[in-house]
């Protein structure tokens, strides 16, 4: 198959007048886009990578891992957003690390069982999951999840804008400049006409992520008291019993949301990931999961000095968590705190303004792909720096009601979560659908625990958040 696709190619695109002539190229030329001519390139490394395993077994997985890794580390770093990291700072520096550690493994490893299932979903359909649920289940629910996906999407961009105005704030770089800096990445990285290119430079971005490293190793944590809490399940914190649910919920709430689900599985697609590849794309998951674990981690260990020094910071925002810092990790350690926070709303921006422009893309059928240039799929790239430039444009408005959306964004999570959960289940367990593919027992098992504890925590989120005077009955 890969031998023809190369024939094809080379007939399609040929480079001698005797060749441009030929019957094969002028059949082929109306037929084999942009988009179908990179994706067959990357395959074609794909296949030569695995076939260099005759030669070395452990260089050839190696290599074709390297060649599949990316939409699961990005879904998942890209899930450490910037509400996200400043949800688990909030969690070290007002409680510790006690409790906090063990239960944010448990959570990503709940994301972990959520992505998967999106891998396998994408691998086998070759079909985004707004396309999908429009084709399995009709207009209506299709444009349900969409609309739901949208409107979370927009508001979501918009929080991750006021992390990064807050994070480069801290170098008293001006709003405006923040910003409009920020946009101008976000366009560069998405304009390549090549989902390879724009994956790379997006990992590379995410990569920053590990700067909350470095942060809480300024910190000195104690690893006695860090391998203990790890090791062992201490019991929940005293104090304001809202506070504390609050926390615990955010902290669900970062690890899976419904963009998760819709750009991995186009990001799978648009990478080009068979079924044979559904292995890799679990190792890639796998990484995602543990690089996004430490890094939450990180965050905690970073802030828990605010804690043990007795300061309040119940409203702290990213630049007053690295100033509040600074006295206890140094200038140092409170400009890479402050860097992260900015690079996670980055490296956010860029992969949820993909998912909507995706979706959009999906349930009107219209070109999207990454793969595709800037004149052939002009309406994806206007979907994705249009969201991406009205939610910057909404943080500069002045005294707009910015802490009221971030507010807003945990509702409308809320909303969206359980849909978004409950067609992946259904989905997955089609067999008309997955074939040979579909959930075993314990899969199932897994997925719908997983699913059943997100949906209650989600929704009581949304509760303890609008209703607040509950707790206190």
């Amino acid at each position: 198959m890969n031998r023809r696709l190369s024939k094809l190619l080379q007939a399609a695109r040929p480079t001698t007048e005797a060749a441009a002539d030929s019957p094969l190229a002028s059949d082929l030329a109306g037929l084999l886009t942009h988009e179908d001519a990179d994706r067959a390139r990357d395959r074609w490394k794909v296949t030569r990578a695995r076939g260099a395993g005759r030669r070395s077994k452990a260089l050839s997985m190696s290599w074709v891992l390297w060649l599949l890794v990316g939409p699961g580390v990005l879904v998942f770093l890209g899930e450490n957003d910037a509400p996200s990291m400043l949800s688990y700072s909030a969690t070290g520096a007002r409680f510790g690390i006690g409790f906090f550690l063990p239960f944010v493994v448990i959570t990503f490893a709940m994301g972990l069982v959520v992505q998967e299932m999106t891998v396998r979903l994408g691998a086998v359909t070759h079909r985004g999951h707004a396309e999908l649920i429009f084709d399995r289940f009709g207009k209506f629910w299709g444009f349900f999840s969409l609309g739901d996906l949208v409107l979370g999407n927009f508001l979501t961009l918009v929080t991750e804008f006021i992390g990064i105005r807050a994070g480069l704030g801290f170098f008293g770089i001006r709003p405006g400049v923040a910003v409009g800096a920020s946009l101008l990445v976000v366009f560069a990285a998405i304009t390549t006409g090549r989902y390879w290119t724009w994956e790379r430079i997006t990992l590379g971005l995410a990569a920053f992520n590990a700067l909350f490293v470095p942060a809480a190793l300024f910190a000195h944590p104690n690893w006695h008291e860090v391998t203990h809490a790890l090791l062992t399940w201490t019991p929940l914190p005293r104090g304001n019993s809202m506070d504390i649910l609050i926390l615990l919920l955010a902290d669900i709430g970062a690890t899976v949301t419904p963009w998760m689900i819709f750009f991995q599985q186009s990001a799978v697609v648009d990478k080009g990931m068979q079924p044979r590849d559904i292995r890799a794309g679990r190792v890639d998951t796998l990484l995602g999961a543990l690089l996004a674990t430490i890094f939450g981690i990180a965050a905690i260990l970073a802030t828990a000095p605010l804690f043990h020094h007795g300061i309040d910071a119940s409203q702290f925002q990213a630049a007053q968590f690295a100033e509040a810092l600074e006295p206890w990790i140094g200038r140092a350690g409170a400009a890479l705190f402050a860097l992260g926070i900015f690079e996670a709303g980055i490296v956010a921006a860029i992969a949820i303004s993909t998912s909507s422009a995706y979706a959009f893309g999906e349930v009107l059928g219209t070109g999207h792909s990454l793969n595709r240039p800037l004149r052939d799929a002009w309406p994806f790239y206007s979907i994705l720096l249009g969201s991406a430039a009205a939610a910057a444009a909404l943080v500069l408005i002045p005294r707009a009601p910015l802490e009221f959306i971030v507010l807003i964004v945990n509702v409308v999570a809320v909303l969206a979560m359980p849909p978004a959960l409950a067609f992946l289940m259904l989905l997955v367990n089609d067999r008309d659908v997955m074939g040979d593919n579909v959930n075993g027992l314990w899969a199932n098992v897994a997925a719908i625990t997983v699913t059943v504890l997100l949906i209650v925590a989600g929704v009581g989120f949304g509760v303890a958040t609008v209703f607040p005077h509950w707790l206190k009955l």
